[in-house]
């Protein structure tokens, strides 16, 4: 699309967030949430919803809700009503949805992400609400078919809803990852969008940027990752824009986007609230949230990733992007946190995390819960180099993958069993030296005609020597010494 048209418009962009909460059990049931099961084996009546049967509610699942109600700087409803949001679909056996209508627990939240342009942007969370999620309807290769598993249906779900905040793919792929390490670092979701145990619909209009009207907004599903759901925005932004470009209106509708293509196909005109029926749940009695409960899921609440990076740069003192590359995982920040409790060499604590700790585990594919090493064998190892007892060099390439294989040792054992200990005596150190300008009588002559270069050459000698135990510094002061005599 032409650049001129394209920035006549103004995008706006809205996100609905599926969070899948790891609970070992439905929201309103005992059925097993357990992924991967045979098809139509976690059921109940419940689930089912015949005649004369009772749901109840699961307390992790709202514990879970004000969790991440807190973590987006939301309010938490003390008072909560439960709603049935009626329709049909082969895949909801009840025909209904249970779920929050007017009072959602969480509300009037925010997020701080980056904009395209590397800025701070505070994007509004509209609502949090807890619901259940419905089947899977399944359609096998060769088959015409269609088939329903109803293993998920019942399964806990809670659903954030942006304001229309967002006004690009950048922002809405920032937002996401964002949501993304919340619900990581709260333990209440993992986070994967290919299982779809996070999923997000998108709500898209265009207007120009002098109107004081909003254009006609269009949902977008079925984006199964982060680079999709940007994809889809960009996609529906310029189809938008060339359909009002061309004298046309857009329609209020459902669009389904294909990552064959990139592209979205229209599946159905959009729904109102009144299509769904919404009327309260008679089989739910109101749910109050206690100050005592509220306090208590406040005071466990783990560090969160805005927190830490606050913490590692203003503290610890590291660059924004060691920081940011820190706490994109909640297990590697927690475990640079453990590691800096071993030494206060902060900044070098970042550079083994980040680079030989994190090489290894990316390759041979493991999670940090699966490293070898604790941060006390890390701490270790960056002592022996802050002491001159060995570089950095040793200790990356010989002490480290020693230690990997023999965890049950310390740096400081390795390096001593292994005879890798810089020898920095400077008497002892200065007969090899002397010893090495001896040897080289033609070499110091270049030297001191002026090729400095060749300190290197001297400085190889020595090393080879000491087989590589010589302590640089010590080593090439005194070389110098030598040198310039």
């Amino acid at each position: 699309m032409d650049k001129a048209i394209r920035d006549k418009y103004q995008a706006i962009i809205g996100l609905e967030v599926h969070a899948q909460l790891l609970t070992e059990s439905k929201a309103y049931s005992s059925d097993s949430t357990e992924y991967g099961a045979m098809p139509n084996t976690n059921l109940s009546v419940i689930t089912l919803g015949h005649p004369g049967t009772l749901p109840r509610v699961n307390k992790k699942v709202v514990e879970m809700a004000v969790k991440m109600g807190l973590a987006t700087n939301s309010e938490i409803t003390r008072y909560n009503l439960y709603a049935r949001k009626n329709y049909f679909y082969p895949d909801l056996p009840k025909g209904y949805q249970i779920t929050q209508d007017k009072t959602p627990i969480c509300t009037h939240g925010h997020l701080v992400v980056k904009d395209a342009e590397g800025n701070d942007k505070r994007i509004g969370i509209t609502r949090i609400h807890m619901e259940e999620d419905a089947g899977k309807s399944m359609h096998l290769a060769g088959e015409t078919e269609t088939l329903v598993d109803f293993n998920r249906a019942g399964v806990p779900l809670i659903e954030i809803v942006s304001e229309p905040d967002i006004r690009d793919s950048v922002e809405a792929y920032n937002y996401l990852t964002e949501i993304k390490r919340l619900v990581k670092y709260l333990d209440i979701c993992d986070g994967n969008m290919e299982e779809g145990s996070l999923r997000c619909d998108a709500n898209i209009s265009v207007m120009l940027k002098d109107s004081p009207l909003w254009g006609t907004k269009v949902e977008v599903k079925n984006m199964n990752s982060f680079r999709n759901v940007q994809r889809a925005i960009e996609h529906e932004i310029e189809r938008q824009i060339e359909i009002i470009e061309n004298g046309g209106t857009i329609d209020s509708e459902t669009r389904n986007f294909d990552a064959n293509t990139g592209s979205t196909t229209a599946m159905r005109s959009k729904e109102t609230l009144n299509d769904y029926r919404y009327f309260p749940e008679p089989d739910l009695p109101p749910l109050v949230i206690e100050q005592e409960w509220l306090d208590s899921i406040h005071a466990n609440m783990p560090s969160l990733p805005q927190e830490l990076y606050k913490r590692f740069t203003q503290e610890y003192g590291l660059p924004e992007y060691d920081a940011a590359v820190l706490t994109d995982a909640k297990e590697v920040a927690l475990y640079f946190e453990e590691l800096c409790k071993h030494t206060s060499n902060y900044k070098a604590a970042s550079n083994w995390v980040m680079g030989p700790v994190k090489s290894y585990l990316n390759e041979l594919q493991l999670h940090i819960k699966d490293f070898p090493l604790q941060p006390e064998s890390i701490a270790g190892i960056i002592a022996l180099v802050d002491d001159n007892k060995v570089s950095h060099s040793v200790a990356s390439k010989k002490i480290f993958p020693y230690l990997l294989e023999n965890p049950g040792k310390t740096a400081q054992q390795v390096a001593e069993e292994q005879n890798l200990l810089q020898e920095s005596d400077s008497d002892e150190l200065a007969q090899i030296v002397a010893a090495v300008l001896a040897e080289n009588p033609a070499k110091v002559a270049e030297y001191k005609a002026g090729k400095q270069s060749l300190v290197g050459m001297f400085m190889g000698e020595i090393m080879k020597k000491t087989k590589g135990k010589a302590d640089p510094k010590v080593a090439n002061q005194l070389l110098r010494d030598g040198l310039n005599a």
